[in-house]
C-alpha cells in the first residue's frame, strides 16, 4: 500500500488577491489589523420597551439606592418559564421572568424624578434580562378608560390591567375622586396586594398628615381613602423625593 501525498496546504487568498483588499480597505480609511471595537450586544426586551416608553424617559436610569435595591429584589425574584407549572421540568430554558415581589411608593415634590426613577427602574428590569409583561399609564388615564364606551369592554380592560406583571401607575391621587374612582382604585390594588404582583406607585402627595404637612394640603389619604392605603402600607416600600422641579433646570 502505498502513502497518500498531500500537497502543503494553500494560503486561503492568493498574495494579489490579498494586495488588492488591503489597497482597497486602505482607500477607507480600514486598518485590518486594528483591534475590533468592544461593541455591547443589543438587549432586545430593552430595545423593545423603548419604543413604549415616553421620550423624556427613554435614557432613564436608577439613581435612587432604595430603587436600585427594589430592582435587585424583583430580578433575583424571577422564575424560570413555567417553573410553578404542572410540569416544572419543560420549558425551563428561556428567559426568567418577573413573578411576585415588593411595591414601590415613590412620593414627594412635582418634578423631583419620582416618574424618572420609575421608568429608569422598567429598563433596569428588562436590561438585566428578565422577561418583562409590563403595562404604564396615569391614575388619571386609567379612569378615563374604564369609563363606558361604544365597544369598549371596561371589565375586561380592567382585568387585563390588575394581572399584569408589572404595572406603573403614575400620579395617584391628581385626579379628581369619587366613590366610582375610588373602587376602581381598591380593586386594583387590592387584586395586586393579595397577589404580590410587583407595582410601581408614583404620587405628589404625602401618604398620611404629619406636623410637616401643612393643614391646606391634602395627603394621599385624603384622596384614596383608608382601605386602599393601608393595601398601599402593606405591599410598599415608600421612597420618598425631594429637591427642585428637574423639569425647569432643563429649560
Amino acid at each position: 500500500m502505498t502513502r497518500a501525498h498531500f500537497a502543503d496546504p494553500q494560503p486561503a487568498i492568493g498574495e494579489r488577491l490579498r494586495a488588492r483588499l488591503e489597497a482597497k480597505l486602505a482607500e477607507r480609511g480600514i486598518d485590518p489589523t486594528a483591534p475590533l471595537p468592544d461593541t455591547p450586544e443589543p438587549i432586545p426586551a430593552l430595545e423593545a420597551a423603548q419604543e413604549r416608553i415616553p421620550v423624556d424617559y427613554r435614557d432613564a436610569v436608577v439613581e435612587h439606592p432604595d430603587v436600585a435595591a427594589w430592582v435587585r429584589t424583583i430580578t433575583e425574584a424571577a422564575v424560570e418559564p413555567n417553573a410553578g407549572g404542572l410540569n416544572p421540568h419543560f420549558g425551563t430554558a428561556g428567559r426568567r421572568r418577573i413573578a411576585h415581589g415588593p411595591s414601590l411608593l415613590l412620593w414627594g415634590d412635582t418634578g423631583a424624578g419620582k416618574t424618572h426613577q420609575a421608568y429608569g427602574a422598567i429598563r433596569a428590569l428588562t436590561a438585566a434580562g428578565c422577561g418583562v409583561s409590563w403595562h404604564a399609564t396615569t391614575a388619571a388615564d386609567l379612569y378615563a378608560d374604564m369609563r363606558p364606551r361604544a365597544g369598549v369592554d371596561p371589565e375586561h380592560m380592567l382585568r387585563r390591567i390588575v394581572r399584569v406583571p408589572l404595572l406603573l401607575l403614575d400620579d395617584l391621587g391628581a385626579a379628581k375622586g369619587s366613590e366610582w374612582t375610588e373602587e376602581i382604585t381598591f380593586r386594583l390594588v387590592n387584586w395586586r396586594c393579595q397577589n404580590r404582583l410587583p407595582t410601581i406607585f408614583t404620587t405628589n402627595l404625602p401618604p398620611v398628615r404629619d406636623r410637616s404637612v401643612p393643614p391646606q394640603q391634602p395627603v394621599l389619604r385624603d384622596k384614596i381613602g383608608d382601605r386602599v392605603l393601608s393595601r398601599l402600607s402593606g405591599m410598599c416600600t415608600p421612597v420618598h423625593f425631594t429637591g427642585p422641579d428637574r423639569r425647569f433646570l432643563r429649560r
